[in-house]
């Protein structure tokens, strides 16, 4: 049965195989001599066109191959730098550890001067001693610039852990900052410059109610009013001699330091109008390094007595022959000005002098007299307190000698004031002073030249410019 199935098979197979070579018979013919089978006995080979082409095609394909792979090869390979070397150990130097250390920040305590305070309120209130206080003082070489201090003035305090005395800072003046450092009893004193620079102001007024109402509506502080007031209280009553339509044109400063505002400057320059009367202010810096406000003509401003002794008041009567008096109710003569003025108004001295007389006067109360020279004397009455000069202690212009009050016979608080020649009262609103000397010769011609003729130029261009706005404004009006 396996016979026959492997006859079948073989049968098979040379039928197809002759169905085969009937289709391609023309290949057959052409590529007999091609056969590789084993069919009866093998003959030699013999090279034919065909062979040797076969053959050299091989061998160009191996040869091609051989060379490229290679050289692709070498190619893709990244390349690989060998370097020959020899490693030799070093010593390294030896370095501390670091560590990163943020920057001490100095805990200063900043104190401002309130009004009153002195040197020792301040250290007191930091937890330090007089025996501090003295030790500062004798260290900074500048014990003038502690003992002067003023309300908003600052001092910065550097205390240690066990609250004793580290570093203090204070500002010796505007330009110039000291700062103390102490280690035990040693101090470091310092200075450190600082940038100061003033920056003027124009303003112009006229009045209409007030002075102060005017300086306002012109932009000024009413501590610029009142330094406006200080320059021309010598020559204006601004109690009884203002009048509407007075004018002022002021050239003024303020401070800054560090770039930032300090404070209100000074009057550079200034001019007043009273009852078509003018009055001017020159700043000038004399040749003793202090400065002075002078008038066109080169005399002080400041005169040798002030027109009125308190600031701002109002006079509730006037110097006269015969009144009738307010509580005695009898005729009899008023020999000096009263000015009503609140409780407790300062009072000024009218002029350098020595102080005469200080205690109760029948009539007038709280009374002080104040002489001035062999001739001239003032007297103030109805104080409500004194302050503390004493007899026959002397006394500047301007320094307060009382306080306004209503002792003796008054209905009101005032101050009565009087001004005496040879011990005859004279009418202090009246009375002709005698004009201060002008400045020496060459001050004069330096105060003329670098002062009066700038300012002045620039007063008068002021007052053109206001002028014309002011004409401008009038023919809008009309029209």
């Amino acid at each position: 049965m396996g016979e026959r199935n492997e006859t079948a098979r073989v049968a098979r197979k040379q039928a197809m195989r002759r169905k085969a070579q009937k289709r391609h018979s023309h290949f057959y013919e052409r590529c007999a001599h091609w056969s590789f089978g084993c069919h009866g006995e093998a003959e030699p080979i013999h090279w034919h066109r065909e062979r040797w082409i076969l053959a050299g095609t091989a061998l160009l394909i191996t040869a091609v191959s051989g060379f490229l792979i290679p050289a692709w090869a070498s190619a893709m390979r990244p390349d690989t730098i060998s370097t020959a070397h020899a490693v030799l150990p070093l010593e390294l130097p030896k370095v501390a550890p670091t560590v990163a250390q943020a920057p001490t920040v100095e805990d200063w305590h900043i104190v401002q001067v309130q009004p009153g305070q002195t040197l020792s309120d301040l250290f007191q209130s930091q937890g330090l001693s007089l025996t501090d206080v003295q030790h500062v003082v004798e260290q900074s070489g500048d014990a003038k610039s502690l003992h002067h201090i003023s309300p908003g003035q600052e001092f910065d305090f550097l205390l240690d852990s066990d609250g004793s005395l580290k570093g203090i800072r204070f500002d010796k003046d505007e330009s110039n900052r000291t700062t103390m450092r102490f280690e035990g009893d040693k101090a470091t004193v310092t200075a450190q410059a600082r940038e100061v620079d003033h920056r003027e102001h124009v303003a112009h007024g006229t009045i209409d109610s007030s002075l102060f109402a005017a300086g306002s509506k012109a932009g000024m502080s009413n501590a610029m009013v009142l330094k406006l007031a200080e320059l021309f209280k010598y020559d204006i009553d601004f109690v009884q001699d203002l009048r509407e339509g007075d004018s002022f044109t002021v050239i003024y400063d303020d401070v800054y330091r560090d770039g930032a505002y300090l404070h209100e400057g000074d009057i550079v320059a200034a001019e007043f109008v009273n009852q078509g009367e003018r009055y001017t202010a020159y700043r000038f810096k004399k040749d003793d390094g202090s400065f002075g406000w002078f008038s066109e003509d080169g005399r002080p401003i400041q005169k040798s007595f002030l027109r009125i002794p308190v600031d701002f008041t109002r006079i509730s009567s006037q110097f006269s022959a015969a009144r009738m008096h307010p509580i005695l109710g009898l005729m009899r003569a008023h020999q000096g000005v009263d000015y009503a003025a609140p409780t407790g108004t300062p009072i000024h001295a009218a002029g350098d002098g020595v102080i005469k007389f200080k205690g109760w006067m029948n009539g007038y109360g709280n009374f002080v007299i104040v002489q001035h020279n062999g001739s001239i004397s003032t007297a103030y009455g109805h104080m409500s307190k004194f302050a503390n000069e004493k007899v026959g202690q002397h006394v500047s212009q301007g320094e307060v000698i009382g306080y306004v009050g209503m002792t003796g016979l008054a209905t009101g608080p005032h101050l009565h004031y009087e001004f005496r020649v040879n011990n005859v009262q004279r009418d202090p609103q009246k009375v002709t002073l005698p004009k201060p000397e002008p400045l020496p010769g060459v001050q004069l011609a330096k105060f003329k030249a670098q002062v009066v003729q700038p300012q002045l130029a620039r007063l008068k261009t002021l007052d053109a410019n206001i002028k014309l706005a002011k004409a401008s404004g009038t023919k809008r009006n009309d029209d």
